[in-house]
């Protein structure tokens, strides 16, 4: 049992649970807003599979950004698509390592790389861009930083000085149990290891009340999930139903 790993333990067991309950509650928040127009972005689908359809491809390949602005795709696509084989790669720390993970590894280790050049592109146009630099708060730029701290860190337990992948292996998989309490899930006290989980642990805290919740926020914009269908059926929220049947029985009671 060391002190770091208590800390460290702890750490992590906090910023999980801000994790998932803030971006639960934002998810809440979001379901429960209401939309009272029909806005979506045309040309729109007309049916409920093509928004699906849609969303897949806005999703997946951002299709939006990449009609409106190439070289800002570029980036924005090289770093999420290098954070989700990042991510598959990290998945080695919280289970046993089948076919796919140990084929994926490789990938997930080079996509770092990419995923802080991507990252640099984006930052670098908050610099060069004079209407995105006007626009740009000290939250985007620290956020930036945050990921790109993140991700160097990272490259550095794999290129520069190798981390103990087994005792973190081993400290992870005991944060179930409680495990770091012990001997046998004790953390390595290794600075870069402690610095790049300390970088993500962070990450986890702020998550919730950053821009980053554009993740889960791009699968309740208005412009995207409607069916372009305004002339078949009318569009109308839940609580503009309610005001019209209030309307109705005020107006019932006046006329009696």
């Amino acid at each position: 049992m060391t002190f770091v790993s208590i800390l460290y333990g702890l750490l992590f067991w906090a910023a999980t649970l801000i994790l998932v309950i803030g971006v639960g509650m934002k998810i809440r928040q979001y379901w429960n807003t209401p939309a009272p127009l029909k806005i979506p972005t045309t040309p729109a689908p007309v049916t409920q599979g093509g928004v699906v359809w849609r969303m897949f491809k806005e999703v997946v390949f951002f299709q939006s950004l990449f009609r409106s602005n190439k070289v800002l795709w570029l980036f924005a696509f090289l770093f999420h698509i290098s954070l989700w084989l990042v991510l598959i790669r990290h998945t080695r720390y919280f289970m046993e390592m089948g076919s796919i993970l140990t084929f994926m590894q490789p990938f997930g280790r080079y996509a770092g790389i990419t995923m802080v050049l991507g990252l640099a592109g984006l930052w670098a146009r908050r610099f060069l861009v004079d209407r995105v630099r006007y626009i740009s708060a000290p939250s985007d730029h620290l956020m930036l930083a945050l990921l790109i701290g993140i991700g160097m860190s990272g490259l550095m337990m794999s290129f520069v000085s190798h981390a103990d992948v087994t005792q973190v292996k081993a400290f992870f998989g005991g944060m179930l149990t409680f495990g770091f309490f012990g001997a046998e899930g004790a953390l390595p006290a290794d600075p870069i290891v402690l610095v790049h989980l300390l970088l993500v642990a962070i990450l986890m805290i702020i998550f919730p009340i950053s821009k980053l919740l554009h993740a889960p926020g791009v699968f309740f914009s208005p412009t995207r999930n409607q069916v372009d269908n305004p002339r078949e059926k009318r569009h109308i929220s839940p609580w503009a139903l309610e005001l019209e049947r209030q309307g109705k029985t005020f107006l019932s009671e006046l006329n009696k």
